[in-house]
């Protein structure tokens, strides 16, 4: 069996993504599957063992680029691919589904697909009411019962462990101190972030207890993690912006404990089974909750009925909003040390 995917967009989507990979190889023994993918989630693929070949298209977010995609379909053309899964919902993703040739061409309608997609499904948000249900449902047979969370198979991203050790000799992290990951940032905006003074208090609190405290983030998240500096008064170990895609993952494999909002390095904790607390603010682990029986989920109260909270990007004079406190991640952490 011979399969093309084409990836969602999002680092989260695409760590979740692999949970439909893993389905994919348990039923077809023979497979071989490649995937097309973005510029920003495509490293993961590298760490996917299930993954045959991977093509970046180098996209831009909101734009058509149909050059680059006729291009991407010239190279697979001699591919021969026997079905072409695309987990996007844009007109525009499943182009290159369709221009593959792959007589089974599947995905949900979404914008209006009826050309391009002929193993259209209907997305019931009440059957499938989790995002890597609905991505594990693309690779059943229509007819087929989608196995509820906890029977998915998770994410597991593999580890360079020659990387991991040189990161920890770089930054001279020596054994016998635990260490904290802080992942203040989400790519969605404020609303899913927990407050910079209230990380800088867990990250001081952490340090006088003997840990050391690595600041995980983009180059976006740097004022942040500055300010979670400056705040704690403590010395922590400020990574942002200055790590691939790849190296944060070796690290968060080192890591004893993570801590962040719900974001994609969120799930990328996840995939390396390392204990973690998440917190959820405007967003809700009822949809896109991390895959790992070692997360502790704390989830802000919303009472504002008249809100979507999941469109919010700022939380600033809404409200009915009750904020996860310092205290509830004290509890957490003290659970796991």
């Amino acid at each position: 069996m011979n399969i093309l995917i084409f990836s969602p967009s999002w680092i989260g989507d695409m760590v979740m993504a692999q949970s439909l990979f893993k389905v994919l190889h348990q039923q077809y023994s023979d497979l071989t599957l490649d995937v097309i993918a973005p510029p920003w989630p495509y490293d993961l693929l590298q760490r996917m063992p299930e993954v045959s070949s991977h093509y970046k298209i180098n996209v831009q977010r909101g734009k058509f680029s149909w050059q680059v995609r006729r291009d991407i379909a010239n190279q697979l053309q001699d591919k021969h691919y026997d079905w072409a899964i695309i987990m996007p919902v844009t007109w525009k993703s499943a182009l290159n589904g369709y221009w593959s040739g792959a007589p089974r061409r599947t995905g949900f309608l979404g914008e209006m697909r009826f050309g391009l997609l002929n193993d259209r499904r209907h997305l019931d948000i009440n059957k499938l009411p989790f995002m890597v249900q609905r991505y594990v449902s693309l690779g059943l047979d229509p007819t087929a019962e989608v196995p509820e969370l906890d029977a998915i198979p998770k994410p597991q991203l593999s580890i360079d462990s020659k990387n991991a050790a040189s990161w920890l000799q770089k930054l001279n992290i020596q054994p016998g101190k635990n260490i904290v990951a802080l992942m203040p940032g989400a790519e969605f905006g404020p609303a899913k972030r927990w407050p910079a003074e209230n990380y800088a208090q867990i990250a001081k609190d952490l340090v006088q207890a003997g840990s050391h405290v690595l600041i995980l983030g983009s180059p976006k998240d740097s004022n942040t993690a500055s300010e979670i500096e400056l705040k704690s008064g403590v010395q922590l170990i400020n990574l942002c912006g200055k790590t691939s895609l790849l190296d944060a993952i070796d690290l968060l494999y080192c890591a004893d404990l993570a801590i962040s909002n719900d974001s994609g390095l969120m799930h990328i904790a996840a995939a390396v089974n390392i204990p973690q607390i998440a917190i959820y603010r405007s967003s809700t682990p009822e949809f896109t909750p991390p895959l790992n029986d070692k997360a502790i989920i704390l989830q802000a109260d919303f009472n504002n009925p008249a809100v979507d909270r999941i469109k919010l990007k700022s939380l600033d004079g809404i409200a009915g909003f009750t904020d996860v406190s310092v205290a509830q991640v004290q509890s957490a952490i003290q659970s796991v040390f």
